[in-house]
């Protein structure tokens, strides 16, 4: 399962230099999670209301050309492999076909008191990866 978001760099997100922070990455990546699991039908706000949390327990980022100031992106967002209680999600962030920065993340599946649960059904896909 793959979603595609498009993303306008602000001037905020930005050094000085116009270059985006490093730190900008991660909250696009979760930027691109959250769609991808709206695109499935699904939603955050539901999941946790329902006790479901997903933590982020591993993050990598590779940077390979900057970002800057106003430039138009395009982050796709991959559910990459399913397991138990984990899942992990590949990203690939553009800029006019251009790959600027590449990703993974892996997160973990809790109840609402903290403890490690199985990934609910809900999130499985038709093709049976689970979604998030």
């Amino acid at each position: 399962m793959t979603n595609e978001l498009e993303i306008r760099v602000r001037y905020r997100e930005c050094d000085p230099m116009g270059v985006v922070h490093h730190t900008v990455y991660p909250t696009w990546f979760e930027m691109g999670r959250t769609e991808l699991l709206r695109a499935a039908g699904g939603g955050y706000r539901d999941m946790e209301a329902a006790g479901i949390f997903l933590v982020v327990v591993k993050l990598e980022v590779q940077y390979r050309q900057p970002a800057r100031y106003d430039d138009l992106l395009q982050l796709e967002t991959t559910l990459a492999k399913a397991s138990r209680a984990k899942i992990q999600h590949a990203y690939s962030l553009k800029r006019d076909g251009i790959v600027l920065a590449t990703g993974e993340t892996t997160l973990a599946c809790l109840d609402a008191s903290g403890q490690v649960r199985e990934v609910p059904d809900s999130l499985v896909t038709a093709d049976g990866a689970r979604a998030s």
